[in-house]
């Protein structure tokens, strides 16, 4: 047991505090272990058989596989923000000492929520969090509590025989780690106990397909220009695209870093949070622990605050630049005076300002431009509620939703480790609960999944929030609980409003039906008509149409270069697809105009023959894409290409009529690529034809739903 251990290794931490230099903390240490190498009480359990395990072939065990190696257990649960601050240590480490050197890094992943017992969900962090040793699922906590671990992240290490030697509690440990580490390795290197075996690391993320997006976390409509931006966490990246899924531009990645500059060299490190108005993009640049502006029109992205190193200040009020700070999780941009973009600071626990022009805060003393300082959050990991700012309690806050008119005048927090949303006044600094969680402060496991008003209301670590101002409602992604759902700050009923409750990738047909994994982000858009969803795990952007209470994958597509990285992507992320051009001799069909009501839709039924004997060529995905040059309103919110698996029937395409359109004669464009090849193998073609379907809106036509049939046998 780690209560065995502690009193032991207290001696040696007081020891080490007294130490002047390296030699003589090295020295402290050797002496230590030679101390408790003696002791054989201190052999731990090993690993329950049956468990799941990542990045190995197979399960390991402290007897067999690891035997003979130094090994780091580290416990952690994957939503902890402290858990992700430590990887960046373990990383190194595996940086200096390798398997061969005898230093073996196991992740024990022993989950907080229920939502993070499931191996999927588990695997999808090692995956967003680019883990690289082994990880095993201890789902029930048994090492866990066979140790008496008792908070994340735990380090535990152990020498060669499974024997216990330190035991290093939460982050910030850095120094005692790498310590600890070559001592051991050395020590037992000296004794000839140290083996050079390999243990069988096999990369999860090595066997899976490229996708277009990686883990998006959020994403923001700017409601003036209808684009969007997308944090394209998994690829290091931000997308800006137009509202019918054109990427017009393509900032970071493939892989992490750190670079301000151009819009071709700049580098992010699994951003977050993104805020968009006009030409100026504002980036939760999380890992890199840094907020940062793309500037579109000067094609420029600058660091606004952050030192590029995890900052521990709670205060602030230092420059941006100069300004450390601590995982930067979500940001949007509001007044306080003057502009000022609020940052929820997931890190520290607090909501920060970073004041664009000179402003007050509500209960604080006058900012200048430039500024970034503390404004809620007393930096404990609670869930308190305080008229009084400084004193409140916050625990990760990971969403922010700005509700700048009366009678709100607030922040909406999605408060993650509290399973909680909160409100942060912009008249007097209280902070308020909304719904979720429960009534004593320091209980952060007051989640679970039911609708209700105010405390009745149980969440699971919710990561997102966007404000409707039209119809006065929050919509939140209950993360955890693989749900959308809508809340009332004025009754504080929270009610779901899509999802079924499971991890999954359904689209329907009703809200009820439809499921997400783990979505993190939403931003509304067409004025409060349309619910864009980053549904994370998913690697996707859903659409809820509120209106007609229906969900649409968000399609992501580029039909021109788009800065330079879209060229320099490598295997591992895919450039977002380009479109090939119709070849020449691929038939272009004018057909006959047909009459549709404003206000309606018109379905376009695509029906294809293929050559006699071929079929469809499984490794050359066919697709659909539908356009309409000059008149891009027609698509707006609509998916705009689409995938060709199945020509036994025909495919249907929607497209609606806005009731005010913006010309009365349209032209849709449906261009149709298919790869086939003969049904006895050998040879393999692409085919290709083009119709155009010109539209004649009539506004006072009573008809409803017109349908098409364009037809073509290759």
């Amino acid at each position: 047991l780690l209560s065995d251990l502690f009193p032991i290794q207290s001696q040696l931490d007081y020891a080490l505090e007294d130490a002047t230099t390296q030699e003589e903390k090295e020295n402290l240490v050797h002496q230590y272990l030679h101390k408790i190498d003696e002791n054989d009480d201190l052999i731990i359990p090993d690993f329950e058989e049956g468990l799941e395990w990542l990045n190995t072939d197979g399960p390991l065990s402290l007897r067999k596989e690891l035997s003979g190696k130094v090994v780091v257990l580290d416990f952690f649960t994957y939503c902890c923000i402290n858990c992700m601050h430590l990887l960046p240590d373990l990383h190194q480490l595996e940086q200096s000492y390798t398997i061969e050197d005898g230093l073996v890094v196991v992740g024990v992943h022993s989950a907080k929520f229920p939502n993070e017992k499931v191996l999927k969900n588990v695997r999808s962090a090692v995956l967003r969090y680019d883990i690289t040793h082994p990880v095993v699922n201890d789902s029930d906590a048994c090492l866990w509590q066979e140790l008496e671990v008792s908070c994340w992240p735990t380090l535990v290490l152990l020498g060669p025989r499974g024997n216990l030697l330190f035991s290093l509690v939460g982050e910030g440990h850095r120094e005692q780690l790498f310590l600890f580490t070559a001592a051991a390795l050395k020590h037992y290197r000296e004794q000839g106990l140290l083996k050079h075996h390999d243990v069988g690391i096999k990369l999860y993320r090595d066997s899976l397909p490229p996708s277009i997006l990686s883990f998006p976390e959020k994403i923001a409509m700017d409601p003036s220009s209808k684009r969007l931006a997308i944090a394209d966490t998994g690829h290091h990246r931000v997308l800006v695209v137009s509202n019918t899924g054109q990427v017009l531009h393509c900032i970071g990645g493939p892989s992490s870093g750190r670079r301000d500059g151009n819009l071709f060299e700049a580098q992010f490190s699994s951003p977050q949070g993104v805020f968009i108005k006009g030409d100026m993009v504002y980036v939760a640049d999380t890992e890199n622990h840094l907020v940062r502006k793309i500037n579109l029109s000067e094609g420029k992205v600058s660091t606004l605050a952050g030192t590029g190193v995890q900052g521990t200040d709670k205060e602030g009020g230092a420059l941006g630049p100069q300004q450390p700070i601590s995982s930067p999780w979500d940001v949007t941009l509001g007044k306080a005076g003057g502009d000022v973009l609020w940052i929820a600071m997931a890190g520290t626990h607090q909501i920060w300002a970073l004041f664009l022009e000179d402003g007050k805060l509500p209960k604080g003393s006058d900012s200048k431009k430039g500024t970034c300082v503390r404004f809620a959050g007393s930096g404990n990991e609670e869930n308190r509620n305080n008229v009084y700012p400084h004193k409140a309690g916050l625990a990760q806050p990971s969403g922010l939703a700005l509700a700048p008119t009366e009678p709100w005048e607030c922040l909406f927090i999605a408060d993650s480790e509290s399973s909680t949303i909160r409100s942060l006044s912009l008249k007097d600094g209280a902070v308020k609960h909304v719904v979720g969680g429960e009534r004593d402060p320091l209980n952060l496991f007051a989640f679970g999944d039911i609708d209700g008003k105010g405390i009745d209301a149980k969440l699971q670590h919710p990561l997102g929030v966007s404000w409707d101002e039209g119809s006065s409602l929050l919509y939140v992604a209950d993360s955890y609980n693989h749900k959308i759902k809508v809340v009332d700050p004025k009754t504080k009923q929270c009610r779901v409003l899509a999802g079924t409750g499971k991890a999954g990738n359904g689209l329907g047909p009703s809200f009820l039906e439809s499921s997400f994994n783990e979505p993190r982000g939403l931003c509304l858009g067409e004025e409060g008509k349309l619910l864009y969803v980053a549904d994370t795990n998913n690697h996707c952007i859903k659409v809820l149409d509120l209106e007609t209470k229906t969900v649409s994958l968000f399609p992501i597509v580029v039909q021109q270069e788009v800065d330079a990285v879209l060229t320099t992507a490598t295997s591992n992320t895919p450039a977002v697809r380009k479109l090939p051009k119709l070849p020449k001799s691929a038939p272009v069909f004018t057909m006959p105009s047909i009459t549709v009501p404003s206000g309606h839709s018109v379905t376009l039924l695509l029906k294809l023959a293929l050559p006699a004997g071929t079929k469809l060529t499984e490794e050359a995905p066919s697709f659909w894409c539908l356009s309409a040059e000059g008149n891009e309103w027609l698509l707006e919110g609509r998916a705009v290409t689409g995938s060709i698996s199945d020509l036994s029937e025909p495919i249907s395409i929607v497209s609606s009529i806005p009731v005010a359109p913006a010309s009365t004669d349209p032209t849709l464009m449906l261009d149709a690529w298919v790869y086939c090849c003969l049904s006895e193998g050998g040879a393999c073609m692409m085919k290709a034809v083009s119709f155009k379907q010109p539209l004649l809106i009539d506004s006072t036509s009573e008809e409803g739903s017109v349908a098409v049939m364009l037809e073509h046998a290759f």
